[in-house]
């Protein structure tokens, strides 16, 4: 029996297609696309999130020169027993802007030179059939250093054969979002503000509107870069946040089945499904989106890993991709955005409004720094309470990364390298001794005991729960899960086991308490109220009889003193 093949990594349509692999079927959206009026389409998703595939699909389906393939592309597909008139009726010029140097502006500028001469030979290498001087034209190319002559070079060779240019763009602002998190906002401003190249080339596209290029569609993550252009390409429709295309990219769970169903993983299996649920789910880029969606690329990682062993990956994702999310600190502008961002690891949640349009002198107020968060992929859309927005956390495994931001941050300021070996025996000693007081003393004296009063000023519970999980997810031995909800309430902390750890004896039910030292003649009754709730908790009918759970309550009494009670 034919091995079924999973597109991990793979963003060409053609290749995807002519070498059998499984394709989600996303191509109704290209219909819905040319019915939206405006032509010149504006689309942001996170890293890694379909978005270079999907162009490919629009490359394969309107270039003129795939006109003879598009039975055995799209046969089986939506669009292929549902085409539109202007299939197969463009020139079809493909820009993608990853991987330039940004080393320095000079740098930049020349990769950004190279990439673009680089797709106008592609450009007529592929269409050397309708262009007579094709040859002429390439070897111009080579000595064209300006972006508006060689855009002009273009539109004359284009003008007059008939046909019109649909222009894609991939990653439009991947080069300047590795200089945003490089902190070097001159630089920034040089090349895309007023006289910068950046601006100019984007000007001769629009300018390119009024002649040949009659489509464009462009993808990034973020809307920054489009803002500080303003006038300079003022022409986009920003369908971001569209709810007709909330599912258009990503896939949604009945997709994810799908994928389950045909590599032999049952996807009828409640614990599995649940399991990927908490994982990778819960991206909504618009409130009244019909459903929420997976992140594909994390998704047929974890597919691709469990198809190749037969059980869950050592790593929940790809290290590459965690690489892309993990730029956290570099976002870090001041003490304000540092503080909501712990706010934001704290609660899971923040309400805000998320602002579609704004600059990069603008980043990092409240509601724009928040913004980004949710463009990058990091926060999405909860729900609307009344009259505000409340974005979450979406699912673990971005949990994770923020939780390894904290290490990271502690690490830096405070010097503070754990002794692993140490670290895993007092874990191990939960996972199958029953006992967490080991753990616990091992966090107060190693981190907690180190942490400055400016620390200290916003120790809380909530903040010692984000240190207990941050050294905690690098075992694999649990995942912890803070207000877990029962019908008692909601858990405060349960550590359940990772599957991938076999044997693991122990789960945990945690309740945890913090009192100031001023306040520690408060303690008996804290305790006797600790002890009630986790009662409540441990008698709930998802965990009464349920073998091998444990009870703690655990106390800090400043930052200094602590108490665990096991039961």
């Amino acid at each position: 029996m034919q091995r079924i093949k999973l597109p991990y990594g793979i963003s060409n349509f053609k290749s995807l297609r002519e070498q059998n692999y499984i394709y989600i079927d996303k191509t109704s959206y290209i219909a819905i696309l040319e019915s939206l009026g405006g032509k010149y389409l504006f689309y942001t998703r996170p890293r890694r999130f379909g978005k270079s595939l999907f162009l490919s699909v629009l490359e394969h389906y309107y270039g003129l020169e795939h006109e003879n393939k598009f039975t055995a592309l799209f046969a089986g597909l939506h669009i292929g027993q549902h085409p539109t008139v202007i299939r197969n009726s463009y020139f079809v010029l493909k820009l993608n802007f990853s991987g330039l140097n940004t080393e320095d502006q000079w740098a930049l500028e020349s990769s950004f030179r190279l990439a673009f001469k680089d797709a106008l030979i592609t450009f007529f290498n592929k269409y050397s059939d309708f262009f007579a001087e094709a040859a002429m034209y390439k070897e111009t190319i080579h000595h064209k250093e300006d972006f508006r002559s060689l855009w002009s070079l273009l539109f004359e060779a284009v003008r007059d054969s008939g046909y019109k240019i649909y222009l894609i763009i991939d990653e439009y602002d991947h080069f300047a979002n590795d200089i945003i998190a490089m902190g070097d906002g001159a630089f920034y401003k040089q090349i895309v503000r007023a006289a910068g190249f950046v601006r100019d080339f984007y000007e001769a596209i629009k300018i390119g509107t009024e002649t040949v290029i009659d489509r464009i569609f462009m993808t990034g993550v973020s809307p920054i870069m489009l803002d500080d252009l303003t006038s300079g390409f003022n022409i986009s429709t920003n369908l971001t946040m569209s709810v007709t295309l909330n599912e258009m990219l990503g896939f949604t769970e009945k997709e994810v089945k799908t994928l389950m169903d045909q590599i032999g993983m049952d996807s009828a299996e409640e614990t599995t499904i649940q399991d990927l649920r908490k994982n990778y789910n819960g991206y909504l880029f618009n409130k009244d989106g019909q459903a929420k969606v997976y992140n594909p690329d994390m998704i047929l990682y974890f597919l691709t890993q469990w198809q190749m062993s037969g059980h869950y990956p050592e790593q929940l994702m790809d290290e590459n991709v965690k690489t892309d999310y993990g730029r956290l600190q570099r976002l870090i502008a001041n003490d304000h955005n540092r503080q909501m961002l712990n706010e934001i690891i704290q609660n899971e949640e923040v309400a805000a409004d998320i602002i579609n349009k704004f600059s990069f002198d603008q980043m990092y107020d409240d509601h724009n720094f928040v913004s980004l968060l949710f463009y990058m992929g990091l926060l999405t859309i909860d729900r609307q309470e009344k009259m505000r927005l409340v974005l979450k956390i979406p699912n673990y495994v971005i949990k994770t990364v923020f939780w390894e931001y904290i290490e990271k941050r502690l690490r830096s300021e405070y010097e503070i390298r754990l002794n692993t070996e140490e670290l895993r025996l007092t874990i191990e000693q939960m996972a199958f001794e029953g006992t967490i007081k080991p753990y616990i003393k091992y966090i107060a004296e190693n981190v907690l005991k180190s942490l400055s009063n400016r620390d200290l000023a916003q120790f809380n519970e909530k903040y010692i729960k984000v240190i207990l999980f941050t050294y905690l997810i690098g075992s694999k031995a649990y995942r912890p899960y803070s207000e877990r909800e029962i019908e008692n309430g909601y858990i405060d902390i349960y550590l359940e086991k990772d599957l991938r750890i076999q044997g693991i004896q122990y789960e945990w039910i945690l309740e945890l308490k913090y009192v100031k030292k001023s306040d520690s003649a408060l303690l008996a009754k804290v305790t006797e109220d600790g002890l009630m709730q986790l009662a409540n908790y441990a008698a709930s009918r998802e965990l009464a009889g349920k073998p091998g759970v444990k009870q703690a309550l655990i106390i800090f009494i400043g930052k200094d003193e602590h108490v665990v009670i096991e039961s």
